[in-house]
C-alpha cells in the first residue's frame, strides 16, 4: 500500500503577508500609476498656471568688529534677522516712496548667509524692474543701518575712553597741586612726595593709554564701514518655464506614485482579495489546476497570442477528458470571469461534440454565450430546460458563483463543478461561503482554473488532501457505475449507502498546465 507523504507542519499565519501585499499592490498598478500620471499633469499645470513672482537677487558684504576666524556663521545669522525687521523694511519704502506696510513687505523678501561675511538678498516685485528696485533699496538700507550701528558703537566706546582719561586727569591735577604742597626739609615729607610723584606717572601712563585707545576705536569705524558694500548689484532672476516645468512634474509624480501605493497598500489590506495561488488555494479548499492570462487589451505580439491559445487548449483538453470519464454531469462556474469562462466552455463543447451531441447549459448572467460562435453539434440551452435534456448527449453546465447567485440552482448546471477564478476579484469572506455553499449542495469541486494569475507568483496552490475529487483523482480510476463508489466532497460514505473506506492513493501534485516555456521545462 502507497501512504501519502507527511504534510508539511502548519505554520501560524503572519499578521501582514508582506508577499500576498506586494502582489495586490503590483496588480492595481492602474490605480498608482494613473495618480502617478495625474501628479506629473498637475505639476506640470501649476507651473504654467502660477509661474513664479518676478524675483531680483543682490549680494551685500558684512564686515563685523567681532569677526572671528572660527566663528560659525552666527555674526551673519544676526545680520539675516536684522534683515527682517520692521526698521530696515520702513527705511526701504521710505526710499521707494511706497505707503505699503513694512509688515506686508517683509513677506516679500528674505535674507540668506551665503558664508560669515556675505548676504544674499532676494525680493519679489510686480515686475522684474519693481523686484530690481527694491532689492537695491534694501541692500541700501541694510547698509546703511549697518554703517549706522558700527559708528554708534565706536562713537559709545570712545566716549567711554575719554570719560575714564578725563578722570585720570582730574586726579593728576589733584597729585601735582599735593606735590607742590610739600615742604622740603621734612624727612617724612620726603617719602611721602616720592609716593606722590609714582603715582603721577602712573596716572599719566593711564591717561595715555586712554587716549591711544579712543584713537583706535575711531581708525577702526571707516575700516568698517568700508568693507560694508553690495558686492553684487540687484539683478532680475530669470525664469524658465521648461525647467519649472520638469521640476513640478517631477515632484507631482513622486508625491502621485507615494499616495497611489499608500492607497493601494490600504485597499489591498482592507480588501483582502487573495492574490496568489497559495491564499486562492486554501481559501477554496482545492487545487489550482490550471492558468489562465487575461485576454489582452491591446493586439498582442505573435508569441504572447501563440503561448496563451497553447495554454487554453491544454485546459479544454484536460476537462474534456474529465467530462468523459465522469458518469456526472460536470459544470463551469465562473467567479469574476464570465467571458472567460464562456469560451471555454465553448472550445469544451466543440472538444466533445466529435464524439456526440453536447448541451451546454448556459446559467451565466447577461447573455454571454448568446453571441459566442456556438460550434457545430452543440445546443446552447437556458438554465430553465436543465430538467428536459438528453441523458444520452454530453450535458455542460455554465454558471456563477458572484453575489447573488442562487445555490439551490447550481445542482442542475452539474453534480461536479471546476471553478474558472479571477486572481484578486473575490473576497476571503466571499471565497470561504462559494465553498461552504458548494459543501452544503453536495457538488465536489475538481479543481481551480485561476485566470490572470500574478506573473511573478511562485507560491504552489496545490493541496495534499483532495484526490478523490481532483482532476488527477479521475484520470487514474475506473467511472462510478450505478451511483456506487466515491461519495461526493462533503458527504460521509455513510450517507451513500456504503460503509467502504476510501482507498488510499499517493498524493500527487495537480497537473498544472503552464502558459509559459518556463513552466513547460
Amino acid at each position: 500500500m502507497t501512504t501519502s507523504p507527511t504534510p508539511p507542519p502548519q505554520t501560524a499565519a503572519p499578521l501582514l503577508d508582506l508577499h500576498a501585499l506586494v502582489a495586490a499592490v503590483r496588480r492595481r498598478r492602474r490605480l498608482w500609476s494613473s495618480l502617478m500620471l495625474l501628479g506629473v499633469l498637475a505639476g506640470a499645470a501649476v507651473a504654467v498656471v502660477l509661474p513664479p513672482a518676478p524675483t531680483a537677487v543682490t549680494k551685500v558684504l558684512v564686515a563685523h568688529q567681532q569677526d572671528q576666524p572660527n566663528d560659525t556663521g552666527t555674526l551673519i545669522r544676526t545680520d539675516v534677522e536684522l534683515l527682517g525687521t520692521t526698521r530696515i523694511a520702513g527705511q526701504a519704502l521710505r526710499s521707494l516712496g511706497s505707503a505699503e506696510e513694512p509688515e506686508d513687505f517683509m513677506a516679500d523678501y528674505r535674507g540668506t548667509g551665503l558664508s560669515n561675511n556675505l548676504l544674499q538678498i532676494e525680493v519679489t516685485g510686480g515686475s522684474d524692474a519693481e523686484a530690481v528696485a527694491r532689492a537695491k533699496a534694501l541692500a541700501d538700507a541694510f547698509v546703511a543701518d549697518h554703517v549706522r550701528r558700527i559708528r554708534q558703537a565706536a562713537k559709545a566706546e570712545a566716549d567711554a575712553l575719554l570719560d575714564q582719561r578725563d578722570r585720570m586727569r582730574e586726579e593728576l591735577a589733584k597729585v601735582n597741586k599735593a606735590i607742590g604742597n610739600q615742604p622740603g626739609s621734612d624727612p617724612k615729607a620726603s617719602a611721602r612726595t616720592e609716593s606722590l610723584f609714582a603715582r603721577r606717572a602712573e596716572l599719566d601712563s593711564r591717561i595715555a593709554d586712554f587716549d591711544q585707545r579712543a584713537a583706535e576705536a575711531r581708525t577702526g569705524t571707516p575700516r568698517l564701514i568700508a568693507g560694508t558694500q553690495i558686492v553684487d548689484e540687484p539683478r532680475a532672476v530669470r525664469h524658465s518655464l521648461a525647467r519649472a516645468a520638469v521640476t513640478d512634474a517631477a515632484v507631482g509624480a513622486v508625491l502621485g506614485l507615494v499616495l497611489g501605493l499608500a492607497v493601494a497598500a490600504v485597499g489591498a489590506v482592507v480588501a483582502d482579495r487573495p492574490v496568489l495561488r497559495r491564499q486562492i488555494s486554501a481559501h477554496l479548499g482545492v487545487s489550482v489546476v490550471a492558468e489562465l492570462r487575461a485576454a489582452p487589451r491591446r493586439r498582442a505580439v505573435r508569441w504572447q497570442r501563440r503561448r496563451t491559445r497553447a495554454a487554453h487548449e491544454r485546459l479544454v483538453s484536460s476537462l474534456a477528458r474529465a467530462v468523459r470519464e465522469s458518469d456526472e454531469s460536470v459544470s463551469l462556474l465562473e467567479l469574476g470571469c464570465a467571458r472567460t469562462t464562456g469560451l471555454i466552455a465553448l472550445d469544451l463543447a466543440g472538444a466533445l461534440a466529435a464524439e456526440g451531441p453536447v448541451v451546454v447549459v448556459d446559467g451565466l448572467p447577461g447573455e454571454e454565450l448568446a453571441h459566442g460562435r456556438r460550434p457545430e453539434g452543440a445546443t446552447v440551452v437556458g438554465a430553465g430546460r436543465a430538467e428536459d435534456l438528453p441523458a444520452s448527449a454530453y450535458r455542460l453546465g455554465v454558471g456563477s458563483v458572484a453575489p447573488g447567485t442562487a445555490w439551490t440552482d447550481l445542482g442542475r448546471l452539474g453534480r461536479r463543478t471546476v471553478l474558472v477564478v479571477r486572481a484578486g476579484h473575490g473576497s476571503a469572506a466571499w471565497l470561504h461561503t462559494v465553498a461552504r455553499q458548494l459543501v452544503d449542495q453536495h457538488i465536489p469541486v475538481l479543481g481551480v482554473v485561476l485566470v490572470d494569475p500574478d506573473p511573478r507568483d511562485r507560491t504552489d496552490g496545490t493541496l495534499w488532501d483532495g484526490a478523490d475529487t481532483a482532476l488527477r483523482g479521475l484520470h487514474g480510476g475506473p467511472a462510478r457505475q450505478n451511483g456506487t463508489g466515491r461519495p461526493p466532497l462533503g458527504r460521509p460514505a455513510e450517507e451513500n449507502g456504503t460503509d467502504r473506506p476510501r482507498t488510499e492513493r499517493p498524493s500527487m501534485p495537480a497537473a498544472r498546465f503552464p502558459d509559459n516555456d518556463q513552466g513547460a521545462r
